[in-house]
């Protein structure tokens, strides 16, 4: 490369003769002069670590945060989407591929203050990092969310929870949620075939990081791939992990795998399937379980944890009623249900929708 581009990175150390070690994402790549890492949009020039993508909006889009999804965080708030070229997985089923596995930088160039005045523009109440791996870029999301901040705007990340101490501690300085998404019930040999990474315990290490450090929001979600992706004891192993660690009222999200990118042979997940992963996880005393990409299905919905009522109804991304009072607690019974953000009704769009 002739011209530097982007910005130099921040998450990274020097090496001798020049190379360098990321330190954004787990796989902590050493690159040589001149050369780019894994992702495809960090690399090493004059040895400095260079963010190509510093600034390059691949993709943006106005969603519910419900779609990320974040479900317990800010409901029915709309949520300003944004995504660099690149990722830090090699996923044979990425639904965003034409994104994520691009290795070349390409994108419309906006500032940080570019982006936030787009979100607000568009009416959001706050900024997801999503489509591609954002710990890749996270010093540009970083600049972003500090910007979304001083306008009153809240940061999530949707993340595979490939990280570091080093991102984690970069993720405090602006980030509000995060969803972690597990794949395949994070079992070793689905993730070693069919993502690329030797080991999903960085992704573990990330969860308690994220616990013991920040003030962070967690969901989490898994995604079920039939054949390959879909053993219960696995799923029960990353249950126990959850109620062990985050206790029962941490939101898990089991998600419908449609066949997409190197994966087309595969069928969409049968419903059957979810169904028994659900079972799993509140057999292992997890309160908050819902299945994901099957709009209609009765455990779409949020249930109180005491009197079993539903208290707030879905379908799909949108939310149809809503039966909690100012803080929150269950207009049934009373109890505390762990939802930040409260709702009001906008009777002129017939809607749920979030207010500060």
């Amino acid at each position: 490369m002739t011209a530097i581009l982007g910005k130099e990175a921040e998450l990274y150390e020097r090496l001798p003769d020049d190379k360098v070690k990321c330190t954004a994402c787990a796989r902590y790549c050493q690159i040589g002069k001149d050369q780019i890492g894994l992702c495809g949009i960090r690399g090493n020039e004059n040895g400095k670590l260079q963010l190509y993508a510093y600034g390059k909006v691949i993709s943006g889009h106005v969603d519910p945060i419900e779609k990320k999804p974040l479900i317990h965080y800010y409901p029915g708030s709309r949520i300003y989407s944004i995504a660099t070229t690149g990722c830090n997985w090699l996923c044979k089923y990425c639904q965003n591929s034409d994104i994520s596995q691009r290795r070349e930088v390409q994108g419309i160039d906006m500032t940080p203050d570019e982006v936030v005045n787009t979100a607000i523009k568009y009416g959001s109440h706050g900024i997801a990092y999503t489509y591609n791996e954002p710990s890749i870029f996270i010093e540009f999301a970083k600049d972003c969310g500090t910007a979304a901040r001083k306008k009153g705007l809240f940061n999530v990340f949707v993340s595979n929870g490939y990280d570091t101490p080093e991102s984690v501690s970069m993720m405090n300085q602006f980030l509000d949620g995060i969803t972690v998404d597990f794949k395949g019930n994070a079992e070793k040999e689905f993730t070693r075939k069919f993502i690329g990474i030797p080991d999903t315990q960085p992704i573990f290490d990330t969860l308690l990081e994220i616990r013991d450090k920040t003030k962070i929001h967690v969901e989490i979600t898994d995604l079920i791939v039939p054949q390959v992706g879909d053993d219960l004891e696995h799923a029960k192993k990353l249950s126990k992990f959850i109620y062990d660690e985050f206790g029962p009222e941490m939101p898990i999200h089991f998600l419908r795998f449609h066949p997409d990118y190197k994966m087309m042979e595969y069928p969409s997940t049968p419903v059957e399937t979810l169904e028994k992963h659900y079972h799993v996880a509140k057999e292992q005393g997890l309160q908050y379980v819902y299945l994901g990409n099957v709009p209609g299905h009765k455990w779409e919905h949020t249930y109180c944890s005491e009197c079993k009522k539903i208290v707030v109804n879905r379908y799909g991304f949108s939310i149809r009623e809503w039966h909690l009072d100012k803080n929150n607690c269950c207009n049934f019974c009373g109890n505390k249900i762990p939802i930040e953000g409260k709702l009001q009704k906008d009777y002129k769009e017939d809607r749920f929708q979030f207010v500060s």
